[in-house]
């Protein structure tokens, strides 16, 4: 036997039915640390918060303030749904925040008509899905960047916002359906509950629908996407509406806790929340990858490092500060986790 042939043989590991064990690849434990970041996600940056904010504080963990975070990430998580459609165009949408106050102001409008007060409901849904639908007409029929229509309609619609409430508080201390923001079923507050509806009915849209699979497919490839058949103008459409819906629902959850409605104040920076929570969730600005449920993540953790930092009075100034640290680190190891994919 040859010196070549003895050298295999010892380097080799064998079992005993002298067949060669096989070795694990270059980097196999980098490719589980990987794989294990990328099926995590965000959620060790929520429970880090969360336990150290529970050692910090002894009130954070208590019901009450337990509540006070899940109701205040609610409506953050309703807008950032309607946000995880549209990113994952490759579009994006900055005028939630302006499209939930026109709405908001209408439907304390509306609720103020005699015998008419859940009207306001309806009329909050429609308006929002008007704008949203007007949104996505000029970027899926005339080709305008989503950047530019909705930075536009951000404006635009808050001046609508102010002239609809001639530019004051429109109140209703006897509004219809102000439980939706103060009540509770089974003691979980209706916000929660609607806020994980809309979750879960935008898992189940884009996991398990023919509708889902070519939201991303856009997102992915718009040209593969159109040459496969695919109506990519309608899948803008739709996600444009559904921002719009969204933020129509957040309209209606945000007047029913405050009575009352304020054209240009309500919904200030809720689109800067909502891009966020979708962002720190994993889903790609360029579009085709991310997750509802990784939304929901990355609403939790603004609405629990907000809570956390007014219970250590942190003033508001180092509260930006630090939000936007947290936030940058958590980004960059979300690219981390995505650089990874990539190789693995």
């Amino acid at each position: 036997m040859s010196n070549s042939t003895t050298q295999q043989s010892v380097a080799t590991p064998v079992d005993p039915a002298h067949r060669p064990v096989p070795q694990p690849p270059l980097g196999g434990r980098r490719a589980r640390m990987q794989t294990l970041l990328r099926t995590a996600g965000m959620l060790p940056v929520l429970l880090l918060l969360c336990i150290g904010f529970g050692v910090m504080t002894d009130s954070f963990f208590s019901l009450q303030n337990l509540s006070i975070v899940t109701q205040q990430a609610s409506i953050n998580i309703v807008l950032a749904a309607g946000m995880t459609f549209v990113i994952l165009t490759g579009g994006i949408d900055l005028s939630v925040g302006s499209v939930l106050a026109a709405a908001a102001v209408a439907a304390m409008l509306a609720s103020n008509i005699p015998h008419w007060g859940w009207l306001g409901i309806p009329v909050a849904l429609l308006v929002g899905l008007c704008f949203g639908a007007i949104n996505g007409g000029l970027i899926a029929l005339f080709r305008l960047p989503p950047f530019i229509v909705t930075l536009g309609a951000l404006t635009a619609v808050r001046g609508v916002a102010r002239l609809l409430g001639s530019d004051t508080t429109v109140f209703n201390p006897q509004l219809s359906f102000a439980f939706i923001g103060n009540g509770s079923l089974f003691g979980i507050p209706w916000l929660v509950i609607i806020a994980v509806a809309v979750v879960a009915m935008s898992w189940f849209i884009l996991r398990r629908t023919v509708l889902g699979l070519r939201i991303y497919s856009v997102g992915g490839n718009p040209e593969a996407a159109r040459l496969a058949g695919i109506k990519v103008w309608g899948i803008e459409m739709f996600v444009y509406a559904m921002s719009g819906l969204l933020a129509g629902l957040g309209a209606v959850m945000s007047a029913a806790r405050l009575y009352a409605a304020n054209g240009l104040q309500m919904g200030q920076s809720y689109e800067l929340d909502a891009i966020a929570a979708v962002i720190l969730g994993g889903t790609s600005f360029v579009g085709g990858v991310g997750s509802i449920v990784g939304t929901l993540i990355g609403a939790l953790i603004i609405a629990v490092l907000t809570n956390g930092l007014v219970l250590l009075g942190v003033s508001d100034i180092w509260q930006y500060i630090i939000k936007g640290l947290v936030i940058i680190g958590a980004v960059a190891l979300d690219r981390y986790r995505q650089r990874g994919s990539a190789r693995t």
